[in-house]
């Protein structure tokens, strides 16, 4: 099991960075400071960093500088800084790919996936979490969803819907919640057009869409299959 190490120093994005990888299949450690960051660096083996270039403590640039250094940890930068020579000197100073804020966790799994890929440390497809007796198959690591053996054409919103949903299988997600999950916080207040993305996941899913996704009214939707244990 690949293991990831989260540096980020707001706890919010830190914990939903933490659960989108840990039902990826990855070993998770995570901090706020860019010392610790170095420390785990050296003492945890971690195979990929996704790191955060605005720190309280340390310059972000100045831990990437070192964690290039030091090895071939590959490192994913996620950050506010979105000019294009900001980029261009997070490429130049050896990270191997840039996200900026505000970001879908599910695109950050997804670059992190590749990343690995690349340097042969992606989980086992037998890694994927099924539902309802294996009818229903996310593999976030691939970005692959089957259900009844059918690989689902999702589109971007439909997937990260459902993958939030089998997150937490049973647990009631209000519209908001999809919202801010799949498309990040500046798509706040365009909650109700969650709708109109699972009435099309529903047609994608078949016949039996409306019980593998099920509304409960007034407040949100909750995946309606029990998550097979292994």
């Amino acid at each position: 099991m690949p293991t990831v190490l989260v540096v980020e120093d707001e706890s919010d994005i830190r914990e939903v960075l933490r659960r989108y990888l840990e039902r990826a299949g990855y070993a998770v450690l995570t901090t706020g400071s860019g010392a610790e960051a170095l420390r785990l660096v050296e003492t945890s083996a971690a195979d990929l960093v996704v790191l955060d270039l605005g720190l309280p403590d340390v310059d972000g640039a100045d831990v990437l500088r070192e964690v290039r250094s030091g090895g071939r940890t590959p490192v994913l930068v996620l950050t506010a800084r979105s000019a294009v020579e900001d980029r261009i000197r997070g490429l130049r100073l050896g990270a191997d790919d840039y996200v900026t804020k505000p970001f879908s966790p599910a695109e950050v799994v997804l670059r992190v996936a590749a990343i690995l890929q690349r340097s042969g440390g992606t989980p086992e497809e037998a890694a994927a979490p099924t539902f309802g007796g294996g009818r229903l198959r996310i593999d976030e690591a691939r970005h692959v969803a089957r259900f009844d053996e059918r690989e689902l054409d999702l589109t971007p919103t439909e997937w990260g819907i459902l993958a939030a949903l089998a997150g937490a299988p049973g647990r009631v997600f209000s519209r908001y919640e999809l919202v801010n999950r799949v498309r990040g916080y500046e798509y706040a207040g365009y909650e109700r057009t969650i709708d109109s993305h699972v009435k099309n996941l529903r047609h994608k899913l078949g016949p039996d869409g409306g019980t593998v996704v099920e509304t409960v009214l007034g407040v949100g939707y909750r995946l309606g299959l029990r998550r097979d244990e292994r």
